[in-house]
């Protein structure tokens, strides 16, 4: 079978570890029954020995089987790979997503999502990357008793995203270690108001407030600091059409929402004054998850 996932961005501003959305931009898992365990990768990765010999997919894949009540097995595992790694687009989450549901689909032969995020939760405790690879479109996601209650708003094609992704990373770790362990009341009610607002103006279409709602006092600029190009990526984004421009999960990819009429313009001016950045124009995924074929 092959199991294909999203790249996704969390966070959106002030939707810190609770608002994620869904990128149609891919990885590819395959799968096959073998007599020996291998792994072949190509794309992002591919020059990494370790993602051979010590594979975050097949560990979780064959650990879910087990869970799942089925013996140990071996398989012939490819993988084709267009999430960059380290880069805030979700690439762990799609991993944990893919093998998660390769195994519900290999023990179950049907997809059931729900039970899927669930699981990945094991592996990935904040839910607003998880949850857009799995569902697809826009997400508001929280975890409890160990379970992620969400929403999913589809994203409409007029709208596109336009990636810019540096070249270095950022640690999700060691950028977390940065945050202050307090907020203050004015600094919460800022992010609950926009975030709330953000929300609302993707269900109801108001792409206008998006650059207001996007706005942030708890994580980004302390995490941009790391890198301070990104201040340049954000100032000239809302300068040149961009709805919102917020920083892609803990960076160093940084996420802009454009119409789809202006996603061209912005991309070329990204790539004049960014040269040595990759600059990505996509649509929107609402599938989340899916199976390739069986």
């Amino acid at each position: 079978m092959t199991i294909s996932v999203p790249a996704t961005s969390a966070n959106l501003g002030p939707g810190f570890d609770s608002l994620g959305l869904s990128l149609d931009f891919r990885n590819y898992f395959n799968i096959t029954p073998s007599i020996l365990t291998s792994i072949q990768l190509i794309g992002e990765g591919e020059g990494f020995p370790k993602f051979r010999i010590d594979n975050m997919f097949v560990k979780i894949f064959k650990k879910t089987l087990v869970d799942l009540g089925l013996p140990e097995s071996d398989f012939r595992f490819f993988f084709k790979n267009k999430i960059p790694i380290s880069r805030g687009m979700g690439s762990s989450s799609a991993i944990i997503v893919g093998a998660v549901s390769a195994a519900y689909f290999w023990s179950q032969k049907y997809l059931d999502k729900q039970e899927v995020l669930n699981t990945s939760l094991i592996y990935e405790t904040h839910p607003d990357n998880i949850t857009p690879a799995v569902y697809g479109g826009f997400n508001v996601a929280v975890v409890e008793h160990k379970k992620v209650t969400h929403l999913t708003q589809e994203i409409p094609q007029s709208l596109k995203a336009v990636m810019v992704v540096p070249n270095r990373s950022i640690s999700t770790k060691y950028s977390r270690q940065t945050l202050p362990k307090k907020y203050s009341t004015a600094e919460s009610v800022f992010n609950l108001s926009r975030a709330s607002l953000m929300s609302l103006a993707f269900a109801q279409g108001k792409w206008e407030l998006l650059r207001l709602a996007s706005k942030d006092k708890w994580h980004q600029e302390k995490r941009m600091k790391q890198f301070p190009v990104l201040f340049a990526v954000q100032k000239v984004a809302l300068e040149n059409g961009a709805l919102m421009s917020t920083l892609s999960g803990s960076g160093s990819s940084f996420f802009n929402m454009c119409y789809a009429d202006d996603a061209s313009k912005l991309s070329e001016i990204f790539n004049k004054k960014f040269p040595n950045f990759r600059v990505l124009v996509l649509n929107f995924d609402n599938r989340g998850v899916v199976i390739e074929q069986e």
